[in-house]
């Protein structure tokens, strides 16, 4: 904490509103993950609480730029920002397309179901072409709930549920298999609506943001625990 002066330093909540502005799907649960990587090593109050330089937002910048506009894994990341650390340049990370997205070969669009997906507004016949799908099961996807348009265009969830759909159909993976998790999606959304309903209710100040905060944290979470129990039942089932 002697390194830096007490002015300069933020707290976890500081960074994320600094970052909230380019990166909206930012968290508090990602920025510990990057840290728990050694990506990032912020300072600690004697209490034990996270301090933040200037310096370390904006090498948070440079690792989520990397993650979102340029596709690279922790991986790559890692090996840039251990190049920046030896004092060599920041590297170039490529061009941008003027959605935002890095350029990368569109096969890789059609075939990679978890991609990371940038914000976007898609038309049906771009939502058809980045998930290398056809019109039978588009519909099929909407007839059940799992992809929905606002107005006339699709949102970037709806390309991750298509191209998911898309790689699990190459599996056998029927549409109607999905409901399932569809149906746990919405007993998930419920719950985490009960959990943060007391902050929706207050009327201070940043109340329905701290409440967005938690839900997404919440859901993270969520995410993270229905992994783990599908991995150990995966492995009950098929290890000998």
């Amino acid at each position: 904490m002697t390194a830096q002066p007490a002015r300069t330093l933020m707290t976890i909540g500081d960074v994320l509103a600094l970052l909230r502005p380019d990166f909206p799907d930012v968290t508090i649960s990602k920025i510990r993950f990057l840290e728990a990587e050694g990506l990032i090593e912020p300072a600690r109050s004697p209490a034990g609480y996270r301090k933040f330089s200037p310096a370390d937002v904006e090498r948070l910048r440079f690792i989520l730029s990397a993650q979102r506009d340029h596709y690279l894994p922790l991986r790559v990341i890692r090996q840039h920002l251990d190049a920046m650390d030896r004092g060599e340049p920041a590297p170039a990370l490529g061009s941008r397309r003027a959605d935002g997205a890095a350029r990368r070969p569109r096969t890789l669009v059609a075939a990679d179901a978890t991609a990371p997906v940038p914000a976007v507004r898609l038309t049906r016949r771009q939502l058809l072409d980045g998930a290398g799908i056809d019109d039978d099961l588009l519909a099929e996807l909407e007839e059940y709930g799992l992809v929905r348009r606002t107005g006339a265009y699709y949102d970037a969830e709806a390309l991750t549920v298509a191209r998911t759909a898309a790689a699990l159909g190459r599996f056998g993976v029927q549409v109607r298999h999905l409901r399932t998790a569809k149906a746990a999606a919405d007993r998930q959304v419920g719950l985490i609506e009960q959990v943060v309903a007391p902050q929706l209710r207050r009327r201070s100040p940043g109340a329905h943001e701290q409440a967005a905060e938690a839900a997404r944290e919440i859901a993270e979470l969520w995410v993270r625990l229905h992994e783990a129990l599908v991995s150990t039942g995966l492995r009950e089932t098929l290890d000998p």
